[in-house]
This record gives structure tokens, C-alpha cells and sequence, in this order.
């Protein structure tokens, strides 16, 4: 089968670019038998990679379109996110929806972020795309209910959940010695880029009532703003960090992350604290997930549903919560390796890639017709 993708792409930084490479680096293993093209935002390079627009080209669909259309795709899956695809919440995926509805070819699109409340641009566009699609992905079911809450004129029965993929990894040995910190410190991570909902100065705040109870702990801050992004909240975070009574032990890891280094960093950690005030998928929680990773999650209620499911972590509601349960997995060591096995089993059950990739190639399937007869075929 021959699948175009359209989104951003690797060495693009974006959520969105990093899923579609381990996506797409899945269904093009050769036991699978097919050939997978990726159109891409300017940027984005590998192989059967081609960036043919930006951010804000306002001919965003023409020229995704000619590209996607030169490759004669069976189906081409669509990663949208309100920020991709050029102004006014990214008008520009409709028509390249049309071009491809016109021209035959079956689309499958994955929303990545659903909103609790849609603005008018958000809400248009969303039902347009449900209604073009062949099939719509999202990720966990309260997204679908949001859905089905927002919208009454849609077929509901062509949305499908598919979890985000994780990736099945080992940690690296003597990741704390690689990053010259004491074996013997309790590594609490921060990780991630700087952004208000992330509420990740309540960590910073929370972190010398950890301390009294756990004088070998450490707070790592590995992340960064992306370019001039809520440079207001960055400012406003490290002037926690400077003012902090337990800043001896905080280490700041600076620079950029390839992802030997990003999983070293992960390696090293014993608990990751999410306190986000989101409602959409988090990238970093599925990394932790990968790793086995102990988590102390807000009520997100992404993030909820999986530590529920996996038995890897806990919710805290407030300050105090957070400490406790940060405090919990940290002193009890065996508690904290029985969520990381029932973390791995999750991921290996549930939402690998493999699992991931698995499930999409049966949407695929159900839209690509094979024109010629009833006799026996196979994928070349």
C-alpha cells in the first residue's frame, strides 16, 4: 500500500513531527509491505521526506496537494493541529481536503488536540474535516465525547480511538554517572518546554517541602521556550528557581536534546511530575510511559485514564498531593519498580507503535479498494 502522510516532520521540534515519524517508521518495516511518503512543512527531512510549504503560506493546499498527488497515494493520512496548516486556525486543511475528496482519494485524519470549548474557527473547521474524512483518530475517549458533545450532525461511527503510540525502550545504564549526578540522589524531572498550562513553577514550589523528607532528592530542569514563546512565563519560572531555598539542590540541563540525550535524561529520572492544566495529549507523558516511568499527574483527564489503566503512577489535586505522592514513589523503592513493570506491560499490551501501527492499517484498509477481480493479492 502506498500511504501519504501530510504534517510536520523531524528535525522540525513539534509533538506532532516527532509522532509521525515513529508512526510512519512502523508501517514502512519491510515485513509489512508498504511504501510510506511523508509532504512536510519546510524543515522536515528523511527519507521519502519533502517539505513543500510553511507555516503561513496562504497557498498551504495547492502546493501540499501537487506534492501529495505526484506519489499517487491508495490514502493519505492527515495529522492536523490548529497551528499546521496557515491562518485563521488553519483554514487551509479544508480545501486540501476538497482536492483530495475530488481526485478519489480516501483521507484519514488524526486530531490530535480536541478542545473542551471550540472557538468559531475551531468549531467549523472541525465539523468540515469530520464530515470530508473517511475516517477520523483520536487518541482517548473523552476526546470522542467531547466530540459528540460539540457536534450533532456528524457521523460518529467513522471516528475511531487509537491511543498515541509509545515506544518500547530500555533504560540506559548508569544514565545518573553519564550525566555526572550522584547515583545515590532521587532524580525528580522537569522536562519539556516552558509553557503557563503546564504549571511546572508548582514543582519548583513544592520542591523543598520534598527535600525535608527526602534530603537525597534533586530537581532536574531539562527544557526551553521555543523561540520567543511565553518568554514572560520562562522569565518568570527561572525567577522561582533563583529565589528557591533549596537551589543547591536543582540542576539546570541546558541545550539542545537528540535523542540519545533526551532518553539518557529520561534514564536518569526516578519521578516525573505533570501538573498541566491541559485536556490534550502530553508528548513527554508518553516518553515517561516508554521508559517505565513513575508519574505524578494533575486531573488531566488524558493522563488520568492511562495511570489508571496502567497502574503507574498517581493524581494529585493540589500542592499538598503532589508532594505526597512525589514523596510516596521516591521512598518506597519497590513500590516505584511495580509501576515501572506495570507500566511496560501496558505499553506493550495496549500502545506501542506496533499496536498503534496495527490498528491504523486496518482503517486503511476498509477505504482502499483493489479495482481488479476477486482473485488473491498481495501488497508489493
Amino acid at each position: 500500500m502506498r500511504i501519504a502522510f501530510i504534517s510536520s516532520y523531524p528535525p522540525i521540534e513539534c509533538g506532532i513531527a516527532t509522532y509521525t515519524k515513529y508512526l510512519t517508521d512502523e508501517l514502512k518495516k519491510p515485513e509489512r509491505g508498504n511504501e510510506v511518503y511523508v509532504i512536510s512543512h519546510y524543515g522536515g527531512h528523511g527519507d521519502k521526506v519533502f517539505g513543500a510549504f510553511d507555516y503561513n503560506d496562504r497557498d498551504i493546499y495547492v502546493k501540499a496537494f501537487d506534492t501529495t498527488m505526484r506519489f499517487t497515494p491508495d490514502i493519505v493520512h492527515i495529522q492536523h493541529e490548529f497551528g499546521l496548516f496557515g491562518l485563521h486556525e488553519g483554514i487551509n486543511v479544508l480545501p486540501l481536503m476538497q482536492l483530495l475528496k475530488m481526485n478519489g482519494v480516501p483521507i484519514v485524519v488524526t486530531l490530535h488536540t480536541i478542545y473542551k470549548t471550540l472557538n468559531r474557527y475551531q468549531q467549523f473547521i472541525t465539523e468540515k474535516m469530520i464530515k470530508y474524512a473517511n475516517n477520523v483518530i483520536v487518541h482517548e475517549p473523552f476526546q470522542l465525547d467531547f466530540i459528540k458533545k460539540a457536534f450533532s450532525d456528524i457521523d460518529i461511527s467513522k471516528i475511531k480511538v487509537i491511543p498515541h503510540g509509545v515506544r518500547r525502550v530500555k533504560k540506559i545504564a548508569n544514565a545518573k554517572r553519564l550525566l555526572k549526578i550522584d547515583p545515590n540522589d532521587k532524580v525528580i524531572l522537569i522536562i519539556g518546554y516552558f509553557r503557563p498550562s503546564k504549571k511546572l513553577d508548582l514543582i519548583v514550589d513544592i520542591f523543598p517541602d520534598i527535600l525535608k523528607q527526602v534530603p537525597n532528592a534533586r530537581l532536574i530542569v531539562a527544557g526551553k521556550t521555543r523561540l520567543n514563546e511565553f518568554l514572560d512565563y520562562r522569565n518568570y519560572f527561572f525567577g522561582k528557581i533563583n529565589k528557591s531555598p533549596a537551589i543547591d539542590r536543582i540542576l539546570e540541563l541546558r541545550g539542545q536534546f537528540p535523542q540519545d540525550v533526551f532518553d539518557r535524561i529520561l534514564s536518569a529520572a526516578d519521578v516525573v511530575p505533570l501538573p498541566y492544566k491541559i485536556n490534550s495529549q502530553s508528548g513527554i507523558f508518553a516518553h515517561c510511559l516508554a521508559f517505565g516511568l513513575p508519574t505524578v499527574c494533575s486531573n488531566n483527564p488524558s493522563m488520568k485514564a492511562a495511570l489508571n489503566k496502567s497502574k503507574g503512577g498517581f493524581v494529585a489535586k493540589n500542592k499538598k498531593e503532589f508532594i505526597g505522592k512525589i514523596v510516596k514513589i521516591l521512598q518506597d523503592d519497590k513500590l516505584a519498580q511495580s509501576m515501572h513493570e506495570n507500566i511496560l506491560d501496558y505499553v506493550f499490551k495496549t500502545c506501542s507503535w506496533q499496536v498503534v501501527a496495527d490498528k491504523t492499517l486496518k482503517i486503511y484498509n476498509k477505504h482502499v479498494s483493489i479495482p481488479y477481480g476477486k482473485s488473491k493479492y498481495i501488497w508489493v
